[in-house]
């Protein structure tokens, strides 16, 4: 199973390492363009958008994967900021899958929002017996759910308004809903359903929106610290109740539990007594999402989590532990997203590459120019 999210974080991953010496930039070349050629020229395609997983043997679609907007937005800039490292056949490549992309098709007119998904369904078939084959969901094919929250959908916004061929309205930002509160003493958070810390990275790891704020007021990196402060601030006043939490051990969000994965760990900022599903994990990837945030608390964090036994493996850290249950759990994964977000993050703390490809993009420039974001 391959995940279109990251591979778009893979991408990255090569520009980070052709940079730092880790991989020679002629094989980074070669792995990118690979790469890129498979998703354009194999890769199964629905109005230019990608389906959430894909087999690794053909790129087809992978099961009953939806049709995802996000995984393909991640994936997106990915390719962009490969395109921007490497230029040549890339950035070619990554401009022609750009264009293909239809982003009107995925948003609803009546709302002004995209939408959440779109489920090609496996038609209802019965066998001669009349007993439903195996694999038929008979499911309608079409959209569902909408982006009508704060999240990590914000590139979708940029490459959706910025587009040469298919773009929307810029009001689609403005038209979004917003649900804001605090935690304590810390400043006002606009924040999404579940407060999974990975809402206020994802976006901003590619996004250098440090400074700027949209034609609302608002700023968008600032919202990302006061939210990290609170997610940190909520696993510290849950110390007591939780033997994982504590000040060197937070950053509540989607990762792999002891009940398998979960995308709904998170910190509300609605009330002191913070009703969510987090269950006493903690994945490593989640305070390291933040380092531009908060960056001595998040490094005090990793000296923390190198200090357990089991927890660093060939790729670093696994995706998460929990000293909550009996015996203590370690994940035995690595998830390619949770690792995605770790290293872009410190790549951008360490010297803002990421953001530097970005903001040199012309379709990005252009996509601030409409959203006002400045």
């Amino acid at each position: 199973m391959c995940s279109v999210a990251s591979v778009g974080y893979g991408l990255v991953a090569l520009a980070i390492g052709a940079e730092r010496g880790s991989i020679e930039r002629k094989d980074a070349y070669e792995r990118a363009y690979g790469t890129l050629r498979t998703m354009r020229e194999q890769a199964k395609r629905v109005h230019g958008f990608y389906y959430h997983f894909l087999k690794m043997d053909d790129a087809s679609r992978y099961g009953r994967s939806e049709v995802s907007i996000i995984d393909t937005a991640l994936f997106l800039m990915g390719a962009l900021c490969a395109a921007e490292y490497f230029h040549g056949e890339c950035e070619l490549l990554w401009d022609a899958i750009y264009r293909e992309v239809d982003w009107e098709w995925y948003r609803d007119p009546l709302k002004n929002q995209f939408y959440m998904g779109y489920r090609e369904a496996v038609p209802a078939a019965k066998n001669a017996e009349g007993t439903l084959i195996e694999g038929a969901d008979g499911h309608p094919n079409g959209h569902f759910g909408h982006w009508d929250h704060y999240a990590e959908q914000f590139i979708m916004y940029f490459l959706g308004v910025a587009s040469p061929t298919h773009s929307v309205s810029a009001s689609i930002l403005n038209d979004c809903p917003l649900y804001c509160d605090v935690y304590r003493d810390s400043g006002l958070i606009y924040h999404s359903y579940c407060g999974a810390l990975f809402v206020y990275q994802f976006s901003h790891a590619f996004l250098n929106l440090k400074g700027k704020k949209d034609r609302r007021g608002i700023d968008w990196y600032e919202n990302s610290v006061w939210a990290t402060y609170a997610n940190r601030r909520y696993c510290m006043d849950q110390a007591g109740n939780r033997k994982t939490y504590n000040e060197n051990a937070w950053g509540l969000t989607a990762c792999m539990t002891p009940h398998g994965y979960c995308g709904a760990q998170g910190v509300l900022p609605c009330f002191e007594n913070n009703r969510n599903e987090s269950d006493g994990t903690v994945p490593p990837c989640g305070a390291i999402g933040s380092f531009p945030f908060m960056p001595r608390e998040v490094n005090h964090a990793m000296e923390a989590y190198a200090r357990i036994p089991g927890l660093w493996g060939k790729y670093g850290f696994q995706d998460a532990y929990n000293m909550d249950v009996e015996p203590v759990w370690i994940s035995d994964r690595y998830i390619g997203i949770d690792k995605g977000i770790s290293l872009l993050m410190l790549e951008n703390y360490r010297s803002g590459l990421i953001w530097g490809l970005t903001d040199q993009n012309k379709y990005m420039r252009k996509a601030c120019e409409l959203l006002e974001t400045g």
